[in-house]
């Protein structure tokens, strides 16, 4: 991970080139073969219909992905990280309703991400029927399944070793798409003619344009890969972007103006005519004999893309994760740096709605007429919340012009792209529906729970102090654990659910020489690792504060050991020296942790809950038991765990003059210390 944004490197810029332009530069794959779909006949293919559809290209690529994306919402970075989610971190404290953006933005484009792998490989693999092997679609469907399959499950490899290839590959690629792009701008030079934006205009409105507006619905493909621009900014860092994208860009709009120039000197053939739904203008213009080589280097690039949509939707399902957007899952790091995640059940969903695209549609002008409608809703969310971000840092006189023009180009684009509905874009669209529904649900039914705790029994822990005290020194219990941690959330005034009280001092008491209550707190500040500790006025009870980046792991067990080991060597602990060990010099007692499983099932019979938070936090909890277990969350699958049931919400009166009483008495706490430290390093275990 590139740590300095604004660092500039040709190794940073070779991996830019790698990591961030698979998807944006594919699409000369596919892009000139829906506009010529668009036409509806040969006979509308005209010089001045092909030179319009290219001036439209080039000017929102210029207008979306080089300004919005290039220029503006780059420097909207969270730390240095890029992306909806963490833009929304970035702005979520002025409304509460800017959640609604993030949530619909967040589905749209991981929706979308399911039709790129399968749109970009199909594209290429289609070269081999140019080729004369006997090749037909159904074959193209099998090599394409093959080629998804072993990239989908090189992923718990990591990419430390292919990502070394990306960049040469793909620099090779860009190279490969501007100069076959040059040599055919020579056979038709007025093709130039096309950077002219009254071409595009022109185009728009003209009559020999069969499609009219919902042109742009084709046209809007070539600039599907923008986001990805600005969600890998923290892979790559903004300044190597900015300075590879002219690059990019100038390869692209050489490429497409060939392909124009090839249709243009072609298009009144018979064999355009008869064929001209089946052909593709990117292998159109190769010679023969590159066509072995530009179907190898295309399907390259193809995977390329697939890889990088692939960790991309890893990188965005773990800040939706830190950010409480969707349900916990098992994330591994396969590689050293914290970029480098997999996330299995993301992959092999990933994979077979994937694979199910490919069946379901069959061909890759089909997928073209079904791509890009979910993207459109993305780049309009990422707007608003953009123009959130620009209203903080210039004032609503520059926000609102700025989310004004870019929005209302973007309604445009989502207009002309509706027509991809009937077409196959409800697919995505139902993709979406549903994981926006998960999120929704994730999100809204945790404030539900959270609004119902609130109203539920929670207990003053300072109440129990000397009991805790006493039960600590009892020898006529056995010991429990030296160290017994309890992973609950414990609020302001030390407020904690009564359920973790009577789990200590109820039935069978838990005798610890110290009881820690720890706290997870999500941050907006990717990779931040904080703590406090506040020992309550005891020497056994431990209130820890850990405070995780959203893109940071939570393994509480690696965290305490460090936090015992630093409050041991300042003396606030007492002593834990086992008596019997195997491990020489060891300094810390054993830990048992205690997770406490809330089950919904008075849920039913509570009449204080409203049917739709009842039903929210219904199905949450549901989908909470279908993934990643507090255990595997916090990495407790190597430690001591007790796992207790409880029910999900607890009413009765309580004392409120005890409550009072034991406020105006309780000493003023003492926090030790607020400090940085890195869970990776192994030396605090010695």
């Amino acid at each position: 991970m590139v740590k300095n944004t604004n660092k500039i490197s040709l190794a940073g810029m070779i991996i830019a080139i790698g990591i961030v332009y698979g998807d944006i530069g594919t699409s000369p794959l596919y892009v000139m073969n829906a506009i010529i779909n668009d036409a509806k006949a040969s006979m509308n293919i005209t010089p001045a219909y092909v030179i319009g559809a290219i001036s439209l290209i080039f000017w929102t690529l210029m207008i979306i992905t080089t300004f919005k994306y290039v220029v503006l919402a780059m420097n909207a970075d969270n730390h240095g990280e890029g992306g909806i989610f963490s833009l929304y971190a970035l702005v979520k404290k002025n409304a509460k309703w800017l959640i609604i953006p993030a949530l619909v933005g967040g589905a749209s484009i991981l929706a979308d991400g399911t039709l790129t792998p399968a749109v970009t490989v199909t594209s290429a693999v289609e070269g081999l029927k140019n080729q004369n092997f006997g090749i037909n679609q159904h074959t193209v469907l099998i090599i394409t399944t093959i080629i998804l399959i072993l990239v989908f499950m090189s992923q718990h490899f990591g990419t430390a070793v292919i990502g070394r290839l990306l960049g040469p590959v793909m620099t090779l690629w860009f190279i490969f798409l501007g100069v076959f792009g040059v040599i055919n701008i020579f056979s038709y030079p007025q093709i130039i003619q096309a950077l002219n934006p009254l071409k595009a205009l022109e185009t728009l409105f003209s009559p020999a344009n069969k499609s009219g507006i919902f042109i742009l619905g084709s046209v809007f493909l070539a600039t599907t890969g923008a986001e990805a621009l600005y969600s890998d900014m923290g892979h790559v860092g903004r300044a190597n972007i900015r300075m590879t994208w002219p690059i990019v860009y100038t390869a692209l709009t050489l490429n497409y103006l060939g392909q124009g120039a090839w249709i243009i000197n072609h298009y009144q053939s018979q064999s355009f005519a008869t064929h001209f739904t089946s052909i593709n203008p990117f292998y159109g213009m190769l010679p023969n004999a590159w066509l072995i080589f530009g179907t190898i280097i295309a399907t390259l690039a193809a995977i390329i893309a697939s890889q990088a949509l692939i960790t991309g939707s890893f990188t965005l399902v773990s800040e939706a994760i830190g950010l409480k957007l969707l349900p916990r899952m098992i994330i591994k790091h396969t590689g050293n740096t914290k970029s480098q995640i997999y996330i299995p059940m993301v992959n092999w969903l990933l994979c077979a709605i994937t694979l199910s695209v490919v069946w379901y549609f069959g061909s890759s002008e089909k997928m073209e007429a079904a791509y890009g409608l979910a993207i459109t809703v993305t780049m309009l969310m990422t707007t608003i919340l953009l123009g959130e971000y620009m209203k903080d840092q210039y004032g609503s006189k520059v926000a609102i012009p700025v989310v004004l023009f870019f929005g209302s180009i973007e309604v445009v684009f989502f207009l002309a792209s509706m027509v991809k509905f009937v077409h196959g874009g409800y697919v995505t669209l139902f993709i979406m529906m549903i994981i926006l529904y998960v999120m929704w649900v994730w999100y809204f039914g945790n404030k539900a729970r959270e609004r119902y705790d609130q109203e539920s029994e929670y207990i003053d822990v300072m109440q129990y102090r000397d009991q805790l005290e006493k039960l600590s020194e009892d020898k006529s219990i056995p010991m429990y654990s030296t160290n017994l941690v309890y992973m609950t959330k414990m609020h302001d005034g030390y407020q904690i659910k009564r359920n973790v009280m009577y789990s200590i001092l109820d039935e069978d008491p838990k005798r610890a020489q110290v009881y820690w209550f720890v706290s997870v707190n999500e941050t907006d500040v990717p990779y931040e690792s904080n703590y406090t500790v506040d020992m309550m006025g005891t020497d056994n009870m431990v209130n820890v504060q850990l405070y995780l980046g959203f893109k940071k792991n939570q393994h509480i067990s690696t965290y305490l050991h460090q936090i015992v080991d630093n409050l041991l060597q300042q003396g606030i602990l007492q002593n834990q020296v086992p008596k019997y060990t195997t491990e020489k010099g060891r300094k810390i007692g054993n830990f048992r942790f205690v997770i406490i499983k809330e089950m919904p099932n008075d849920l039913v019979f509570n009449n204080s809950i409203k049917p739709l938070d009842r039903h929210m936090i219904r199905e949450r909890i549901y989908m909470q038991n279908l993934t990643a277990s507090p255990i595997n969350w916090f990495g407790l699958e190597f430690s001591d765990v007790v796992q207790e049931i409880s029910p999900l919400f607890i009413y009765k009166e309580i004392d409120d003059y005890l409550v009072q009483r034991e406020i105006v008495n309780r000493p003023k706490p003492t926090v030790y210390q607020i400090k940085p430290f890195d869970p990776d390093d192994k030396d605090f275990y010695k």
